[in-house]
């Protein structure tokens, strides 16, 4: 792959990063490291975790307020959310998805994974409950089970870093897996793909023809769902390709 010229940064957009589900910001920090080094501006957004509507919500708002133009990155379930979030932010120029999902109008993400044979994620995870806000009601949430963690998510990587990700993950609540998704940025907007072919956790098949159907310039990587920790130049060269194209 050739190289990107290095920018200042001065030059072009801002890059923004949104995480996935069972994870945190902290799962871009090579690729933000890759990043800087390069001269790009990038920042990392905490994704809620709470469902579409409310996840693209706050996104939105996030990249609203990020000045100039933005490249919108995306990991897993964060895939989702920037193909609603976009939709609504003016400034959004173009999207990578990072072994992610790129859902149409109408889509969620529970009839999406059924049609997977190389997801197994419905295999390892375990319901918990939290309370809603609304008096004592409590909703739904999932989280991945420790044991199984390695595997399913994080399969290329040391089972010591794995384990330290499964103690920290940040479950995800039932309605980001549930509600319909709304209209996609994708249709609007040039876009990029990560196709990590060793994907048990989205599942590389799920994610491939929908990177197909989005119509992204589709590069495929060896690797595990967390392709962005396991290969972060092969994922910084793809957002590289994105911002000398905005």
């Amino acid at each position: 792959m050739t190289e990107t010229t290095p920018r200042t940064d001065e030059d072009g957009p801002t890059v923004v990063l949104v995480h996935g589900a069972f994870a945190d910001s902290s799962s871009w920090n090579e690729v933000i490291e890759q990043l800087q080094a390069a001269g790009v501006k990038v920042q990392a957004v905490s994704n809620p975790l709470r469902g579409i509507n409310a996840d693209s919500a706050y996104v939105t708002s996030a990249l609203r307020q990020v000045p100039g133009p933005v490249v919108a990155v995306a990991h897993s379930y964060g895939g989702a959310v920037i193909t609603n979030a976009a939709t609504n932010a003016a400034n959004v120029v173009a999207l990578v998805y990072v072994a992610a999902f790129a859902p149409d109008e109408g889509e969620t993400l529970q009839d999406v994974e059924g049609n997977s044979s190389d997801s197994v994620l419905n295999t390892a995870l375990v319901p918990l409950q939290y309370p809603t806000g609304q008096g004592d009601a409590t909703g739904v949430e999932f989280a991945i089970d420790p044991e199984k963690f390695h595997d399913v998510f994080a399969a290329d990587l040391p089972e010591e870093r794995a384990a330290v990700m499964a103690a920290t993950q940040r479950p995800a609540a039932a309605l980001a897996f549930g509600e319909p998704n709304g209209r996609p940025a994708w249709k609007t907007l040039p876009s990029w793909a990560v196709v990590a072919v060793g994907d048990k956790a989205a599942g590389a098949d799920v994610v491939r023809s929908m990177a197909r159907r989005a119509g992204a310039t589709i590069t495929e990587v060896e690797g595990s769902h967390v392709i962005m920790i396991s290969q972060p130049k092969a994922v910084t060269d793809v957002i590289l390709q994105a911002v000398s194209s905005s």
